[in-house]
């Protein structure tokens, strides 16, 4: 969700490029740190994009496994080779795709706003966050 209208197709995935994908986005990105008891321990900062504007590319589903806890509502997804987590099915919107910023290739970022968001106080912080509009198709 961004007033910006302007879109690009960012290409990115994991470090040992196993797994590679396209979304289409905003070139100026807001990127959410969250403190969920997952994306803490892996550092993880993404950007929101709607399920229909996100594709994997060749044969990525073939070296993609995939680990949920507690709920079992986010899909946390990582590369079988090298263990990069380049995008996943958040709980937060189950609608889209979390793609890890620093996963992105280089070149079609313009901008990267950081918004926090309280991931050990999930029920509490999501609502106030507004993270959920990021799954949504902008008209």
């Amino acid at each position: 969700m961004d007033s910006d209208s302007e879109t690009v197709v960012h290409t990115g995935g994991c470090h040992c490029k196993s797994v590679r994908w396209k979304a289409v986005a905003s070139p100026n990105i807001v990127a959410w740190d969250c403190n969920c008891s997952d994306c803490y321990m892996r550092a993880n900062t993404h950007f929101v994009v709607p399920a229909e504007r996100f594709e994997l590319l060749g044969d990525s589903d073939k070296f993609i496994t995939t680990y949920t806890f507690g709920t079992h509502t986010a899909k946390h997804t990582f590369c079988k080779v090298c263990g990069i987590t380049s995008f996943y099915y958040p709980r937060s919107n189950p609608d889209g795709v979390a793609v890890s910023y620093k996963c992105v290739d280089p070149g079609t970022l313009k901008s990267v706003e950081i918004k926090h968001i309280d991931g050990r106080n999930w029920e509490e912080s999501v609502g106030r966050s507004g993270i959920s509009a990021y799954s949504k198709v902008q008209k």
